[in-house]
């Protein structure tokens, strides 16, 4: 039977705009009858995946998403050896195929149309065989022949694709089952999304001939203690990795970190919103996963919300233990309200 790893994790943000919508305001969801702050599971994942903290942990086994393919990886390097134009651009072509279905702007730079419609996830084992496969075209001076455009591969996936997937709608064969799954981060009370009207001063202007501001400008905020959910099939994962047991650990215990520990970006210069989990609480089962988001549908109304929050989600998970019987099989918490628990401790379990 397939293991899961879960975590829930509660985490508290001062003033900030974390992941905005179309109009610039904080993403929202309206749950339990009223509205709550949001940060999109798209976002946490961004945040997360390009990270230094996961970085560092997976140095050398993390891909890249780009339409750019073609572009940086295939036209630049030919054409800055000075190979010919035409056999520049047919020779990008090719090879970005492979990868989708490419722009066809008639008005746009040649080289523009060489960018895939759909952002793609390659790994670094698919973009060191692009670069070796066009290192040997320079030198020879030609295009790729058939075989050698197979640059596609089902094994030696880089983690970040083998957490989070791959779709590619050209080549549904190489496509890659997401093993971790995240939820939306959503404010366990209600909210009332609110405006900071700001002005900036030109230093240069002269007071006796202008007073006035330079920019006058608004920006939405708002506040939220977040619940968060994450759920990773290790036994996919470790399928995902070509069975490489010691990578897929080290992978569960960089996402942790990086889960409990890095915020998203959205306007961090505006209101420094960097935050740590303050309540973080992991399982471990073969049974069918489930999140505790239930403990929040009604909304904390409580003024010191922490803890009444961090009792709801015990509570929850007891009760569904109750109903349904254990749903894990083991598990830890950490609570840096209450100063029990360490990081350590909680990476080594999720590792095991």
């Amino acid at each position: 039977m397939t293991t899961f790893i879960q975590l829930h994790l509660l985490t508290a943000y001062a003033p900030a705009n974390l992941n905005r919508d179309e109009s610039g305001r904080p993403k929202t969801a309206f749950m339990g009858g009223v509205e709550r702050l949001r940060v999109s599971s798209q976002s946490l994942k961004r945040a997360w995946r390009v990270s230094e903290t996961f970085e560092e942990a997976m140095d050398g086994f993390i891909g890249k998403r780009t339409r750019r393919i073609g572009i940086d990886y295939v036209y630049q390097p030919m054409k800055n050896a000075g190979i010919a134009d035409k056999l520049v651009m047919s020779t990008a072509k090719k090879i970005a195929e492979q990868f989708g279905k490419l722009k066809n702007d008639k008005n746009a730079r040649d080289e523009k149309n060489l960018e895939i419609e759909q952002i793609v996830h390659v790994s670094q084992h698919e973009i060191a065989l692009i670069k070796q496969l066009v290192e040997t075209l320079i030198k020879e001076n030609r295009e790729p022949g058939d075989e050698e455009l197979k640059l596609l591969r089902k094994e030696q996936r880089s983690v970040d694709m083998a957490l989070f997937g791959r779709m590619l709608a050209s080549s549904p064969e190489f496509n890659v089952e997401a093993a971790c799954q995240v939820s939306h981060a959503l404010g366990v009370s209600a909210v009332t999304v609110e405006s900071d009207f700001f002005t900036a001063v030109d230093d240069l202007n002269k007071k006796e001939e202008d007073t006035g501001s330079a920019h006058m400008g608004d920006q939405g905020f708002a506040s939220a203690l977040f619940y968060t959910y994450v759920c990773i099939s290790r036994d996919l994962l470790v399928e995902n990795l070509g069975g490489n047991e010691e990578l897929a650990k080290r992978a569960i215990a960089a996402l942790t970190e990086t889960a409990l520990t890095v915020s998203p970006t959205g306007k961090q210069n505006s209101f420094a919103s960097r935050a740590y989990a303050t309540y973080a609480l992991a399982e471990i089962g073969k049974k069918q996963p489930r999140s505790l988001a239930a403990a929040f549908f009604q909304p904390v109304r409580d003024t010191d919300q922490i803890p009444a929050a961090i009792a709801r989600l015990k509570q929850q998970r007891d009760n569904f233990n109750n109903v349904y019987g254990n749903c894990s099989d083991a598990c830890i918490e950490l609570n840096a309200h209450s100063n029990e628990g360490s990081l350590a401790e909680l990476l080594a379990f999720v590792s095991q």
